[in-house]
């Protein structure tokens, strides 16, 4: 079941942040992680297509504008506590700025269970 959520009711942390994880909705791969202000979110929700806060720059980062690597969002979900975004995406070229498909595409670690 989707709930409808308002902006006003996610807890923003002290800076007025939250993590936004990025997941491809062609085979769920998580993309990135990045952080959102309600002004990013906003700005998402009216374009549709992803919108983050940069903290190094301190200033509204919408994803693709000058590589063209876009992500079209397809749904929006807030975690249980209201702390944490899930969006889905569909891809327009890579999400990492190295070139890779996802920002986790680098170093990994195997724990055999």
């Amino acid at each position: 079941m989707m709930r409808n959520f308002n902006t006003a009711t996610i807890k923003w942390n002290d800076a007025g942040l939250a993590p936004a994880i990025v997941q491809s909705e062609a085979d769920k791969r998580v993309l990135m992680l990045a952080w959102m202000s309600e002004a990013s979110l906003t700005r998402s929700i009216e374009i549709g297509e992803t919108v983050f806060f940069s903290r190094s720059r301190n200033e509204l980062w919408h994803k693709g504008a000058s590589s063209g690597n876009k992500q079209v969002i397809s749904k929006i979900e807030v975690d249980c506590d209201a702390d944490a975004l899930l969006i889905t995406v569909k891809e327009v070229g890579p999400a990492c700025h190295t070139g890779a498909r996802s920002c986790f595409d680098s170093d990994s670690i195997e724990l055999k269970s």
